[in-house]
């Protein structure tokens, strides 16, 4: 019998995928019939939904009593835009994500680059929405939306893309590529617990003790990612392993080994606890979600 808190997991994803299918009614609406299916296609197929569940308990941990799953699924519009732009030819050009074809190779690369594109005005949309829907005044609304762009954009994900890419067949020392991955990796997890607290309307000292905690996490998920595309099969990762070798990019592993790259992600994983803790914020749901965030085998 599943535990209780296991179900709880379970009704918190079936929380946010609802609120998900609920945005890809909305916003298809209006688009071309063959981008919604796109779209649909990499919003409602299987995934961690980590961010998902970072926002719902950042939420929780700071008072929040309403429904955040709809913001959740906002982040998550943002997370899978972005593995459908990292996934194609121009990009780390990948046949296979969260156990199935990837979007380009489903659909074509026009249509996966531009259902890509229009998830991000689908994810602004459904973040304001869903911060007003739990009492924040517009200013407060935007502020969450604002969050999130900036995380996704040049000086967040995007940009740490950027420096993955052109990083490629060179070696990079820890710092640089640390540089990479806050930026590829972790600014998308730092700001799920962010606007998950801001939806709370938690003092500031709250929301940046989350946003160290969520960086330290982002970072650690990322060595975690590096370690499993040495370790694991593509059967295990729903997506093909290996692929930072064939593709000649720096990692944790190839710096550190193997153990010290785990070794790396468990003391992060402790700096973003004592954040938590240092502020005064109790969550078991978060601690899991950190620890997690290393554990996982995929």
């Amino acid at each position: 019998m599943a535990s209780e808190a296991q179900r709880a997991l379970a009704d918190q994803r079936s929380a946010i995928d609802a609120a998900l299918a609920r945005l890809c009614d909305e916003t298809g609406a209006v688009m071309a019939p063959r981008i919604a299916e796109a779209v649909r296609y990499s919003l409602l197929g299987e995934g961690k939904r980590l961010r998902g569940f970072l926002v719902l308990h950042a939420y929780r941990a700071c008072g929040g009593r309403g429904d955040a799953a709809p913001l959740a699924a906002a982040v998550e519009v943002v997370h899978a835009y972005s593995l459908v732009h990292d996934d194609l030819p121009c990009m780390d050009d990948d046949d296979m994500r969260r156990g199935r074809p990837t979007l380009h190779r489903a659909f074509d690369v026009d249509i996966a680059t531009t259902a890509g594109l229009a998830m991000v005005p689908m994810a602004a949309q459904g973040a304001f929405r869903a911060a007003r829907a739990l009492g924040l005044d517009p200013a407060g609304a935007a502020a969450v939306v604002q969050v999130l762009m900036r995380a996704s954009g040049a000086g967040g994900m995007i940009g740490g893309q950027l420096l993955d890419l052109s990083a490629e067949g060179r070696a990079l020392g820890l710092a640089e590529l640390e540089q990479v991955h806050r930026g590829k990796t972790g600014a998308l997890i730092e700001a799920s617990v962010r606007v998950g607290a801001m939806a709370a309307r938690a003092d500031a000292a709250r929301v940046e003790a989350l946003g160290r905690y969520g960086a330290s996490i982002g970072l650690a998920f990322q060595i975690a990612d590096d370690v499993l595309d040495v370790t694991a099969t593509t059967d295990e990762l729903g997506k093909t392993a290996g692929r930072d070798l064939a593709l000649q990019k720096s990692t944790y592993p190839a710096l550190l080994g193997v153990d010290g790259a785990r070794a790396r992600a468990s003391a992060l994983v402790a700096e973003g606890l004592a954040a938590l803790q240092a502020a005064g914020i109790v969550s078991e749901a978060l601690a899991a979600l950190a620890r997690y965030a290393i554990d996982r085998r995929s």
